[in-house]
C-alpha cells in the first residue's frame, strides 16, 4: 500500500488525481490532501506518507500586468514553499517528493510560422518570473535529493481536461460559438489530465526519481483540437486559411494581440523520445480526451 499526501487543497491537478485514483479503483494507493494556504500544514506528520505530491503553487498569469509585490509572491509560493515543504518531508522520513514544474522553464513557444523542438540538451531559459520561480524550486529540490529521498520533477506542457483553466476553455468557447476558425499548421505538445494522472500513478508505484516530460502520444494542431471540440457538441466549424497571412503579420508585431496569436498558433513541442516511459501512460488519444472533457 502506498500512502500519498497531496499538498495543495482544491487544486485542479490534485483533486483530479484523487478522483482518478478512486474511479479507477487503484486500491494500493491511498490519497489525502492538506491545505497549504495557512501554516497548519507545518504541524502535520509527513512521516505517515510514502510520497508527497506537491501541487500547491501560483499558476501562469498575464505576466505583463503583474506588480512587483505579486512577483515576490510567485517566488514565495512556487519556490520557497516548495523547498520548505520538501525539507520537512525529508526530515520526517518521506521517501519520494513529486513536484509539478512546467515546460515554461524552457521559455515561451516559437511564434506563428516558426518551429521550436525541445530536446534533452535544450538549456533552461525561463522567459519571465513565473518560469524562473519554477527553475529555482527545481534547483532547491535537487539539493535535497539522495538515495533515501527521491525527487521527481514533472515538466508537462499545457494540461487540459474537464474543469481545466488557461487556454483550453478559451478555445472551447470559440469552438462552440464561432462558425469559422483559422486553419494554421502548428504543432504543440499537450497533456490530457487523465494521461497525467496515469503517469503520476506510475511514478508513485515504481518509486521513480528524476526529471520527466509527460505529453500526449501525438502533437496537437490547434485548429484540429477546435474542430474536435465543435464536433463533440454536434457543431460544424469551418477551418479557413484565408486569414493566415494576417495572423502571421500580427504575430510578428510587438503588441498584446501578437502574444495572444502566438500563444494559440505558435509552436513548441517536446521531442517524442523524451516522453516515452517503460509503461504506457497515454491511455487517452486526442479524440477520446476531447469527448471526456466536453461531454
Amino acid at each position: 500500500m502506498k500512502s500519498v499526501l497531496i499538498t495543495g487543497a482544491n487544486s485542479y491537478i490534485g483533486t483530479t488525481f484523487e478522483r482518478w485514483i478512486q474511479e479507477n479503483a487503484v486500491g494500493d494507493i491511498q490519497t489525502e490532501t492538506v491545505d497549504m494556504i495557512d501554516e497548519s500544514w507545518k504541524t502535520k506528520n509527513f512521516g505517515a506518507y510514502d510520497t508527497i505530491f506537491h501541487v500547491a503553487g501560483i499558476a501562469h498569469a498575464d505576466v505583463g500586468s503583474v506588480s512587483e509585490e505579486q512577483k515576490k509572491l510567485y517566488y514565495k509560493v512556487n519556490t520557497d514553499l516548495t523547498v520548505e515543504c520538501a525539507t520537512k518531508a525529508k526530515s520526517e522520513g518521506v521517501k519520494q517528493f513529486i513536484f509539478m514544474s512546467s515546460i515554461i522553464v524552457y521559455g515561451e513557444s516559437a511564434g506563428i510560422g516558426k518551429q521550436r523542438v525541445i530536446t534533452k540538451n535544450t538549456p533552461l531559459t525561463p522567459a519571465n518570473f513565473y518560469g524562473d520561480s519554477k527553475v529555482k524550486a527545481e534547483e532547491g529540490l535537487f539539493k535535497l535529493a539522495d538515495e533515501n529521498f527521491k525527487i521527481v520533477v514533472l515538466r508537462p506542457p499545457m494540461i487540459y481536461g474537464k474543469g481545466s483553466k488557461g487556454n483550453y476553455p478559451l478555445l472551447a468557447k470559440m469552438a462552440r460559438k464561432s462558425p469559422f476558425f483559422p486553419n494554421v499548421q502548428n504543432q504543440r505538445s499537450m497533456l490530457y489530465i487523465g494521461n497525467l494522472c496515469k503517469f503520476v500513478e506510475l511514478m508513485i508505484r515504481n518509486e521513480e526519481q528524476g526529471v520527466f516530460f509527460p505529453q500526449n502520444k501525438n502533437y496537437v494542431q490547434t485548429s484540429e483540437m477546435v474542430r474536435q471540440i465543435a464536433e463533440a457538441h454536434d457543431k460544424k466549424i469551418r477551418l479557413i486559411k484565408s486569414v493566415n497571412w494576417l495572423l502571421v503579420s500580427l504575430g510578428n508585431r510587438k503588441c498584446r494581440i501578437s502574444a495572444l496569436i502566438n500563444k494559440a498558433f505558435g509552436n513548441i513541442v517536446y521531442e517524442h523520445e523524451m516522453s516515452k516511459y517503460m509503461e504506457e501512460y497515454r491511455v487517452y488519444d486526442l479524440e477520446e480526451s476531447i469527448h471526456l472533457t466536453e461531454c
